[in-house]
């Protein structure tokens, strides 16, 4: 009889743990679409009539404003794509981009949504000292603050390396979508894309809601979001 003891084979808990650690992720992209909803009707509704994440949108109105000669609208507009841009290119600095050995949650994608929040806590103190002596001005400002934070989160997002992610242009997800119940692709594959698509909307009701009737309160629906998800992405290890 051997006296060799018996070899104990303990299971992998890795993939199991990596599982519980995406779907978080998850959860967390779709709170900052939720952000990025109330964000584009605060600024569609109060700061000019243009959006703080939809770009596209954006230039399709500084098509329209050309052809149909509105000043006021082209400089919103375009102040809010070239705004965009410059939070993308400051995200990006901060974020880096993805590598092989990323973790879920990349400690730089938690640095670059600070940066967001500082954005929007500047935001917030214009917001409330200027509520009630409203000035084009200053909206263009707010506006422009709200799509620089925007431009930082976009990039933070792309951090992750994960193809069709995304939590401010979703059309491509919105495509995905429906080109993945015409295919009949199993509701695992669809439930994401339809979670940010719905956070998206909602967002957009609750801040269009809160912009008409209790705008005082506005800043919070991009602050509070903003400071859960830093707080449970801190706490995050692959």
């Amino acid at each position: 009889m051997s006296s060799t003891a018996p070899r104990v084979t303990h299971p992998r808990v890795a993939p199991r743990r990596d599982e519980r650690l995406l779907r978080r992720r998850q959860a967390l992209v779709v709170v900052l679409t939720f952000l990025t909803g109330s964000a584009d009707a605060l600024g569609f509704l109060a700061l000019g009539g243009a959006f703080a994440s939809v770009m596209t949108g954006n230039m399709v109105l500084l098509g329209l404003s050309a052809g149909r000669g509105e000043a006021d609208l082209a400089l919103t507009s375009g102040c809010a794509i070239v705004s965009f841009i410059v939070g993308v290119l400051a995200g990006a600095r901060v974020v880096g981009s993805a590598q092989p050995d990323d973790p879920v949650w990349p400690r730089r994608v938690t640095w670059a949504l600070v940066l967001e929040l500082s954005v929007f806590v500047v935001f917030a103190v214009v917001w409330e000292v200027t509520l009630h002596t409203p000035d084009a001005g200053v909206h263009l400002a707010l506006l422009m603050l709200s799509a620089v934070a925007l431009g930082v989160q976009s990039s933070a997002i792309q951090r992750f390396g994960v193809s069709g992610l995304s939590s401010t242009y979703l059309t491509g997800t919105l495509t995905s979508l429906i080109a993945g119940v015409a295919a009949r692709s199993p509701w695992a594959s669809l439930r994401p894309k339809a979670q940010v698509l719905l956070a998206l909307m909602v967002g957009a009701a609750v801040g269009a809601l809160v912009a008409l009737h209790l705008p005082v309160v506005a800043p919070a629906l991009l602050i509070v979001p903003l400071l859960l998800v830093i707080a449970v992405s801190a706490r995050m290890r692959a």
